[in-house]
């Protein structure tokens, strides 16, 4: 499973390096063959993200902010629903992003998005993020240049902040094709319990494709840091994207000082009490 292992430094975006989106492949699975055959390693990374985070829970010590970003039926709703399965609800949070409410717009683009941040000893999940103010808002022409190119720094330091509080933070940009995305809309446009989804602006949408590959290059490169690391999964098969996500995080988790807090009593006392006649 040497392949598993080294899933973060085959797709991290390397901080500081030069990087092109175009030239990784969307249809990589990092040589493992199929899905049956590593269903069981999803599984088992799925356990493994339950004990991490009572651990999580217990220790206090860390927050875990995944972020997920992609486009449109790139699979952030399946990597939630497929990865996060086996999480304690209580200690997780999903937050999605959309259009800007009329109160948030009249705040700084990072204001919405610092109120969702997970406290320490929980996860919290972006669907979506604070990215969208250097891709829609880049690709629609909703703010000058001058402003959203000046959001890079802002994230740079904003993602450094809550690294310094002990925020880990994990992004994934999930990397499909133009080709893959035209089969996953029609596939939903077909079936009732799926057509809901879409709306004739995801269509329209495409025609910017070429526009926001541009945009998800820059921020992916000026915004991957060492505190702060980009992921590009290759999406379009489902369940090596599930793999890989869960794969990463839970090695990431795996790699923090956790431990589970001293007690305050005697345990043996405590068991003894309970064991003497009332």
């Amino acid at each position: 499973m040497k392949a598993v292992d080294g899933l973060a430094g085959r797709f991290i975006v390397e901080p500081g390096k030069p990087f092109k989106l175009s030239k990784l492949d969307p249809d990589d699975t990092a040589g493992l063959e199929d899905k049956p055959r590593y269903a069981g390693v999803l599984q088992r990374n799925i356990r493994r993200l339950f004990r991490l985070q009572t651990l999580l829970a217990a220790s206090e010590d860390y927050a875990i902010l995944v972020i997920l970003q992609a486009m449109d039926a790139g699979g952030k709703d399946g990597t939630i629903r497929h990865v996060m399965t086996g999480l304690n609800p209580q200690g997780c949070r999903v937050t999605s992003f959309k259009v800007p409410t009329p109160e948030e717009s009249r705040h700084d683009f990072l204001w919405r998005v610092h109120k969702a941040v997970p406290k320490r000893g929980e996860i919290g999940i972006f669907n979506r993020s604070h990215y969208e103010d250097v891709l829609v808002a880049r690709v629609h022409r909703i703010v000058p240049k001058r402003v959203w190119a000046a959001r890079y720094e802002s994230i740079n330091d904003f993602e450094a902040l809550l690294a310094r509080n002990h925020v880990v933070i994990l992004k994934f940009f999930l990397h499909i094709s133009k080709e893959e995305q035209a089969r996953r809309l029609a596939e939903r446009i077909e079936k009732p319990h799926k057509n809901w989804k879409v709306s004739p602006s995801d269509i329209e949408e495409r025609k910017f494709w070429d526009d926001y590959t541009e945009a998800y290059q820059d921020a992916l490169a000026k915004c991957s840091t060492p505190h702060a690391p980009w992921y590009v999964i290759p999406a379009n098969k489902k369940w090596f994207r599930n793999l890989a996500v869960a794969q990463i995080l839970a090695d990431t988790m795996a790699g923090l000082d956790m431990k589970y807090p001293k007690l305050s009593y005697d345990a043996h006392e405590l068991i003894a009490a309970l064991k003497s006649p009332a």
